[in-house]
C-alpha cells in the first residue's frame, strides 16, 4: 500500500496509522537529539544512520 491507499481505506485505525507512524518516527527523532543517539532508517532498501547531529541540522532547515 502507498500513502494515497491508506488514507483512502475503508477502515479508520488504518486510515489513522500513517499518522501514527509520522508521530512515532519525530518523537524517535527528538529523543535521540535529546540523549545524543543515532536513529537508523531505511530508505529506498539500503540502511541508513543519523547522527543526533545530522538530525539537528535537518530540524533547523525546517
Amino acid at each position: 500500500m502507498n500513502k494515497e491507499d491508506i488514507s483512502k481505506a475503508k477502515n479508520p485505525d488504518l486510515r489513522a496509522s500513517l499518522a501514527a507512524l509520522e508521530r512515532a518516527a519525530q518523537s524517535a527523532r527528538f529523543v535521540a537529539i535529546q540523549t545524543n543517539t543515532s536513529v537508523v532508517l531505511v530508505e529506498n532498501g539500503k540502511m541508513i544512520k543519523l547522527s543526533a547531529e545530522q538530525l539537528r541540522q535537518e530540524v533547523c532547515k525546517r
